[in-house]
């Protein structure tokens, strides 16, 4: 019998008219020589940006974004009292000492500016509010007007969230796409949740992928084995709301589309050590890591052990 082919009508589809963009990572280690602009302006995309300097700035920065969205920072080191400033509307904001992974949560709209004269060490979360309105949508929220505007809060959640990502957020490291689009859909509801004070008009769908969108998803994940396709092209691939999609992969496979793809490479990789001499950085490249570190880190995360003596004990037998 032939599958049943996809259903518009039954599924929530991702606008066309609106652009995806892929997510992006910076990370800028800031020197004396360093020159910060004054200005200091986000992408039109989900972004994640960390700043670190041993030595402070010099002048004030001013955030703004090309596009309407949230900022949302967290502060990965202590700040002594006195050494870190915040403005908001053109207005000093009080801030008392702030304690290690803090968060503020400001709209663009009031052109946020912070200085800080000691040593620091942040991470800046740039969601544009067509996302964030996106997953309000797809998790059936009434519309957001206003998001609370927090300074200095002890946010849990997002505490933990940046600890989880903050291996990824280093000199030189490239986080796939896949998990960057899987990472804004957790940060996004969480923000709704807490700070955009919305109530849910009824509990949204929670099935799983039918047959042919499971087909159709695992073929393009295996063909991305380096995660670079992103969650959007996988959702509209299925006939889906990139939400909708996430939760069905899930409910469909028990891992996120971002953890199947972590376990396939590590079953790649598997093989490729048991069946081969392959140098271990060879093997990470053939299995969509990005570098020898990497690889290593996420299999011994995986695995329990590292890859070298994973390959000795299994050769063992």
């Amino acid at each position: 019998m032939a599958e049943p082919a996809p259903s518009p009508k039954r599924s929530k589809v991702r606008r066309p008219d609106i652009p995806t963009n892929a997510p992006a990572v910076t990370f800028y280690q800031l020197k004396k020589t360093s020159v910060v602009p004054e200005k200091w302006v986000s992408p039109n995309a989900f972004s994640i940006t960390r700043l670190q300097s041993p030595f402070g700035l010099r002048n004030s920065i001013t955030k703004s974004s090309s596009v309407k969205a949230m900022l949302v920072s967290v502060s990965l080191r202590s700040i002594p009292l006195g050494q870190y400033q915040l403005w908001a509307d053109g207005k000093a904001v009080p801030t008392p000492y702030v304690p290690a992974f803090r968060t503020n949560v400001f709209d663009f709209d009031s052109a946020p500016t912070c200085w800080s004269g000691s040593p620091f060490d942040f991470i800046h979360y740039h969601i544009p509010r067509s996302c964030l309105d996106d997953i309000a949508e797809d998790w059936d929220l009434y519309p957001i007007c206003d998001f609370k505007q927090r300074v200095i809060e002890d946010d849990l959640v997002l505490a933990q969230l940046t600890k989880n990502i903050l291996p990824s957020i280093v000199n030189g490291a490239k986080p796939s796409t896949l998990f960057l689009d899987q990472f804004q859909l957790t940060l996004g509801a969480h923000l709704l949740q807490w700070y955009g004070g919305s109530l849910r008009t009824h509990a949204p769908a929670t099935g799983g992928l039918v047959l042919w969108q499971k087909r159709r998803a695992l073929e393009l994940l295996r063909e991305n084995l380096d995660g670079s396709i992103l969650l959007s092209d996988l959702a509209k691939e299925c006939g889906l709301s990139v939400s909708h999609f996430a939760r069905s992969f899930k409910a469909a496979f028990g891992l996120s589309s971002h953890q199947w793809l972590i376990r396939q490479r590590i079953d790649h990789a598997e093989g490729l050590l048991s069946q081969t001499n392959l140098p271990l950085s060879d093997v990470a490249a053939q299995s969509g890591f990005g570098d020898q570190a990497a690889f290593t880190r996420t299999f011994h995360r995986v695995v329990g052990v590292s890859p070298g003596r994973w390959r000795r004990e299994y050769r063992r037998w």
